[in-house]
């Protein structure tokens, strides 16, 4: 049996900067909206999304029918809530809000397969097609294509971001700015310059420990992103796409009725409706 490589990783090591779509919505036709527009990888997400296990596997399923990446932006929980995406055959999993040395080894000692953690194994499930994959194939492909994302937030985060780079057994680091500007009382502020230096000691401290950093976003011009040390690139998400072409052509629209003859056009609504 063919296990499936992941993409990101495949370009990260050819020198090009992967696409990421950030997907809210739980329809498996947007993410095939994603493949189809050549994205290479969508972001999944259980910690803000009602997503339930069966959704997800269809949005999973979905991603591999365009040969995306699938990066599953887990709950904060137990071992079982990180192994669960894996086993329905994403490609990564993103861990929100580390803050330690410590907690970065726990996850790795979770996710990944002796002799780099203790996950314990399985195999019966997709990710090992159902068995049919021999079990040192299953382990290797585990520990070398499966893409482990931590997520830095916080000041605490980014006081331990070099000691939590240098953990073995991940592969990158996403910054999430909105939840570091919100910490530090400039909330949604991602150009204050605290921001703008903890992305920037982020990405430093993936490039010196071999670990790619990934955008939450296009936060600042991408040429910056990209000089800075940033290689995973998210383009953005279907809910602000979908809302700023609803409110696009609303705004076309109405400016269009505002500009009727005045025998036929409406009368004026209620601002109150």
């Amino acid at each position: 049996m063919k296990t499936r490589s992941s993409r990101v990783l495949k370009l990260l090591r050819e020198g090009q900067l992967p696409t990421v779509l950030k997907i809210n919505l739980s329809d498996p036709r947007v993410v095939e909206i994603a493949g189809l527009s050549g994205a290479d990888a969508v972001w999944l997400c259980q910690e803000h999304v009602p997503n339930d296990w069966l959704g997800l596997e269809n949005q999973i399923r979905a991603a591999r029918v365009h040969n995306m990446d699938t990066l599953v932006r887990v709950s904060r929980g137990s071992y079982s809530d990180y192994v669960r995406p894996l086993e329905a055959d994403a490609t990564g999993i993103i861990v929100p809000h580390v803050a330690s040395e410590a907690e970065a080894r726990q996850i790795v000692e979770w996710v990944r397969f002796h002799p780099i953690g203790k996950r314990a194994l399985d195999g019966g499930n997709i990710d090992g097609q159902f068995c049919l994959v021999p079990v040192a194939e299953y382990i290797r492909h585990a520990n070398t294509e499966r893409v482990i994302i931590l997520q830095i937030e916080s000041p605490e985060a980014l006081e331990n971001v070099e000691q939590i780079a240098a953990v073995p057994g991940f592969d990158g680091i996403l910054f999430g700015p909105g939840d570091f500007s919100h910490r530090i009382g400039k909330v949604g502020q991602l150009d204050a310059p605290e921001v703008v230096a903890a992305r920037k000691r982020v990405a430093a401290a993936c490039l010196r420990h071999g670990k790619f950093a990934m955008t939450a976003g296009l936060i600042a011009p991408l040429p910056e992103l990209v000089a800075e040390g940033y290689r995973v690139i998210n383009i953005g998400a279907d809910v602000v796409a979908l809302t700023s072409y609803v409110k696009q052509r609303l705004d076309l629209v109405h400016g269009q009725i505002d500009a009727l003859p005045a025998a036929i056009k409406p009368p004026a609504r209620s601002p109150y409706v």
